[in-house]
């Protein structure tokens, strides 16, 4: 299941961006957003890539959504996608012995390819 997953944006750099999901901090780029991010915005994150902005009248909605899914039980499988996507953000930022070079553009491009979305 693909799933993407909503957090904060606490800084941007060029098509890079730091964002916050849950207490987790992770890089990710904005070649494929569909609008302009700055700090403090919402966005909605997968595979690395923000794929939207969320608009500030949904973000509660949002993220109270999200927020139900990861309450669910643990034989809940929508849950333990959400979990396991937070879960591979955590262990990345903080594994140094990852050795996995940072998404690019042509990164950006597979993504637009794979989702059936032509820019």
């Amino acid at each position: 299941m693909c799933l993407g997953v909503p957090g904060q944006v606490t800084q941007v750099d060029g098509l890079t961006a730091d964002v916050d999901f849950w207490g987790v901090k992770k890089e990710v780029r904005l070649d494929t957003v569909d609008e302009p991010v700055e700090s403090g915005d919402y966005i909605l994150n997968h595979v690395g890539f923000a794929i939207r902005r969320i608009p500030e009248s949904e973000i509660d909605e949002t993220l109270t959504l999200y927020e139900s899914m990861m309450g669910g039980g643990p034989d809940d499988m929508l849950r333990e996608d959400l979990m396991d996507e937070v879960e591979a953000a955590r262990s990345k930022s903080t594994d140094d012995e990852v050795d996995e070079e940072p998404a690019d553009a042509q990164d950006a491009e597979d993504l637009l390819d794979e989702l059936d979305i032509n820019v």
